[in-house]
């Protein structure tokens, strides 16, 4: 329960400020009487409720575009660790499989399919990380509201043809 006396000294405050910055120095102000003081403490009481639910809807907004931010970031990193652990396998398929051609060809035809493998290899793999990273630049630009960049991307140790 607000009590009349209170928006009384809302209603003081107030216009002593008012006066002050319209650069009056009043030194009695009248008090209000308690129909209108009540009305004052309605108005009051409806801006603080107005406020309150405005602040409320911001905070929860805020806190929707945190999580969203972190869901997408965690995904993101997931993609990436993904992708890595995808070429060390490969990696390592690629070693078993020059430990079987070493056992199995000479050395010059070794060397010839040693190089045609890493050729292919290294073409497979580029073409998946430069689709991934295609994808993750285009994620990024969805976010950020940023015109996407194409950079011409080459492959290395990649003959020109």
């Amino acid at each position: 329960m607000v009590l009349p006396f209170q928006h009384t000294v809302y209603h003081w405050l107030e216009m002593r400020t008012k006066m002050r910055i319209m650069g009056f120095h009043a030194e009695a102000i009248k008090p209000l009487n308690e129909d209108a003081a009540a009305e004052l403490g309605a108005n009051l009481l409806g801006e603080a409720i107005i406020f309150a639910a405005a602040g409320s809807c911001l905070l929860l907004e805020f806190w929707r575009q945190k999580s969203s931010k972190h869901r997408r970031e965690v995904a993101q990193v997931a993609t990436v660790l993904s992708l890595r652990e995808d070429v060390e396998y490969l990696e390592n398929m690629l070693d078993e499989v020059q430990v079987q051609v070493q056992a199995a060809l000479p050395r010059n035809a070794l060397d010839e399919l040693r190089a045609e493998l890493r050729a292919e290899l290294r073409a497979e793999l580029w073409a998946e990380l430069q689709d991934e990273l295609q994808k993750f630049r285009t994620q990024i630009c969805k976010d950020c509201y940023e015109p996407e960049l194409k950079p011409e991307l080459e492959c290395p140790e990649t003959p020109k043809e």
